[in-house]
């Protein structure tokens, strides 16, 4: 033991030094100025015999088991979709669909009203012009509510099943 306390350390040793300051620090048994103080230390020692002051009245490592560091918990693992999950789907939907097409039945019933108004004023049926306001207007909202019922839910799953491989990757 006496050859070892003369070699020099490597980063590799202070580090592990330092590592288990911090476990005696998240245990209760170093304040922070001590931890401070002997971390300055650990990093400032050049051989094993000045580390190993550092840690001397500190208990070795502890099993995991029997640390009072709690260890965190495992992240959950997404449950499945529930029958209620699923049931809220279309409900989910119409509200979207209703999102994107309420602004449009306001603008037609107000400019069609217009239009109803006019034409019975001049005693005869005018030109449906509202159509030149409401027409691209609706075609734009087509293509997207064509996109809510078709395109949207796969695309949905194929990012949640990304989602869930990636995790499954990283041991989540």
């Amino acid at each position: 033991m006496e050859g070892r306390d003369r070699m020099r350390a490597g980063d590799v040793d202070r580090q592990a030094t330092a590592d288990r300051l911090r476990v005696a620090l998240e245990e209760g048994r170093l304040d922070l100025h001590e931890y401070d103080e002997r971390l300055g230390r650990a990093y400032g020692a050049k051989t094993y015999a000045e580390l190993d002051e550092v840690v001397a009245d500190l208990p070795g490592v502890r099993p995991a088991e029997r640390s009072a560091v709690v260890p965190a918990p495992a992240p959950a693992t997404p449950s499945p979709v529930s029958d209620d999950e699923a049931a809220a789907e279309p409900v989910r939907r119409s509200a979207s669909l209703l999102g994107i097409w309420s602004p449009w039945l306001r603008v037609a019933g107000i400019l069609t009203a217009i239009w109803l108004i006019s034409s019975l004023g001049s005693g005869h049926v005018v030109h449906y012009w509202p159509a030149w306001a409401i027409g691209p207007w609706a075609v734009f909202l087509l293509l997207r509510t064509v996109g809510v019922h078709e395109g949207a839910q796969p695309h949905r799953r194929e990012r949640r099943d990304r989602r869930e491989r990636r995790d499954r990757r990283r041991g989540r």
